[in-house]
């Protein structure tokens, strides 16, 4: 068993395919649009569903608006170095809402960035 992908649901699904390819550099794994349900599916990772884990994107046509609920914790992405990842995410427009720095609490070098609908991703340097 391996884990393919998580779902979140956004309310514009450019807006969000240009964040997660541009400013989290994903690639755009497919895409497709389902007319009669009124939504679109976008799988968006870093490489190959076949290894890779994805994140996909449903886009409701007629939904402009969701509640994130309190149950929901974060996306975590392993970065080279924290403190670059930050700063190219700034530089391209990204809105990070906790600066690189030690985790309360612990060492580890965290970052979080917020996506166009206030979903929460964790950057974490790799080990």
């Amino acid at each position: 068993m391996r884990l393919l992908h998580t779902m979140i649901r956004v309310t514009d699904l450019e807006r969000s395919l240009a964040f997660y390819t541009k400013i989290l550099g994903m690639e755009l794994l497919r895409r497709k649009e389902f007319p009669e349900g009124r939504f679109t599916l976008a799988f968006v990772g870093y490489g190959d569903e076949a290894f890779n884990t994805a994140l996909e994107l449903t886009h409701n046509w007629d939904t402009d608006q969701y509640e994130l609920g309190d149950a929901y914790g974060h996306i975590a992405i392993a970065v080279g170095d924290v403190y670059a990842a930050c700063e190219k995410i700034k530089a391209a427009g990204g809105n990070i809402v906790r600066e690189a720095g030690p985790m309360k609490h612990g060492s580890t070098i965290l970052a979080f960035v917020e996506d166009p609908d206030g979903y929460r991703i964790e950057l974490l340097g790799e080990k």
